[in-house]
């Protein structure tokens, strides 16, 4: 159903929470379309739908046997690439932030 949702069992060490958070917002977007921008009458069930399902793989990752062989692809959360884009749009949304509190003038 949707190619972009990384495989999660087997992988050493373990699935993060993070990790597990991101495959289940990548589903429920799927399945519903709703992005996280949409209203909040929209987010909010996107939102609990969301935590229930991450809750539910949780469950489901620790119960399932070991596999024996790792995943062949890397997860997008533990690739170079990503890991310094989220640090970069987390440095930009703090200086923003910074920007505000200083009373600064700037763009949005």
């Amino acid at each position: 159903m949707c190619r972009n949702i990384t495989t999660l069992r087997g992988l050493e060490p373990a699935a993060t929470d993070e990790e597990i958070q991101a495959a289940a917002e990548q589903f429920v977007r799927k399945v519903t379309g709703v992005q996280r921008s949409a209203s909040a009458p929209t987010r909010e069930p996107c939102e609990r739908a969301t935590a229930e399902i991450a809750a539910i793989v949780t469950r489901l990752l620790d119960e399932l046997p070991a596999r024996r062989q790792p995943p062949k692809t890397v997860p997008p959360l533990r690739r170079e690439e990503v890991q310094a884009r989220i640090a970069a749009r987390q440095a930009a949304r703090e200086e923003h932030e910074r920007m505000h509190e200083l009373g600064i003038a700037h763009s949005h």
